[in-house]
């Protein structure tokens, strides 16, 4: 069995909570803004906003609001590295049933899952058309976070494939796409999509992808892309020139009234 250097999942939490430091104004500013109402009407899941919020959804992800995540699944992803081999032992060739997820999870059906929820959507109206729009917004700011970690850390997977095993890919997108349903529908749906993907994170044990660790990173990260991207979607902003945005927002306490204005370069 390969030795189980845990040294890289050290260092993936460090580059994630240093560059949360380093970021969160700009993630505060660009997640700042009036909640709107999740209408097909909003102005803001539109096909020629989406450069834009997948902008807003990708630098959202280091915003404040996501330090208490982020500070959870770094401890749990360290304290599951203390079980990496004994996982490994315990799922590797006992799992059956995970080749099942082991499919579904890869690139192929992952995109033809999120490409036919987008183009359902864009035949419906309401929280349906919305939660579509936002998990497409979440697969790809989500690709793009994994395999910026994965680079950095340069983990090699157990089975020796290659270095891109810190945190699981497969892992990360089943848990955005469940954070995203959770966001539009509550426990009720979240519950089993978090489970799913929970499954997904297992058999990528048993396939001998990943240690434990890197599924728990994954999972993390998937969870925060995913309220992440449901969040800053939801919040509107008006373009002014240079595109600038601005929000305005009440001010009422007992001895001031007034309103805050917020803008973004």
């Amino acid at each position: 069995m390969r030795s189980n250097d845990t040294r890289p999942v050290a260092t993936g939490a460090a580059l994630t909570l240093a560059l949360a430091v380093l970021l969160s104004p700009a993630g505060t500013a660009l997640a700042d803004g009036p909640t709107l109402p999740l209408t097909t009407g909003d102005g803001r899941r539109t096909m020629s906003a989406l450069p834009v919020n997948l902008l807003r959804g990708a630098v959202g992800v280091l915003s404040p609001d996501n330090l208490p995540a982020l500070l959870a699944g770094g401890a749990a992803t360290a304290g599951a590295s203390f079980f990496d081999g004994e996982a490994r032992e315990a799922a590797v060739g006992h799992l059956e049933w995970s080749e099942t997820f082991e499919t579904a999870g890869g690139p192929v059906c992952s995109t033809a899952f999120v490409a036919a929820m987008f183009t359902a959507g864009r035949f419906t109206n309401g929280r349906f058309r919305v939660m579509t729009y936002d998990m497409l917004d979440a697969a790809v700011v989500n690709f793009v976070w994994t395999d910026v970690v994965k680079v950095a850390v340069g983990r090699e997977r157990p089975n020796g494939q290659d270095h891109k095993s810190f945190p699981s890919g497969h892992t990360s997108n089943a848990f955005a796409m469940a954070s995203v349903a959770h966001s539009h529908y509550g426990w009720k749906i979240g519950v089993p999509a978090y489970a799913l993907a929970g499954l997904m994170g297992v058999s990528r044990i048993r396939e001998d992808k990943h240690w434990l660790s890197d599924v728990v990173a994954g999972a993390g990260l998937g969870f925060v892309v995913g309220r992440t991207v449901a969040r800053v979607n939801g919040r509107g902003h008006e373009r002014v020139a240079g595109g600038a945005t601005w929000s305005v927002s009440p001010i009422v306490a007992r001895h001031a009234r007034g309103a805050r204005v917020t803008l973004v370069f």
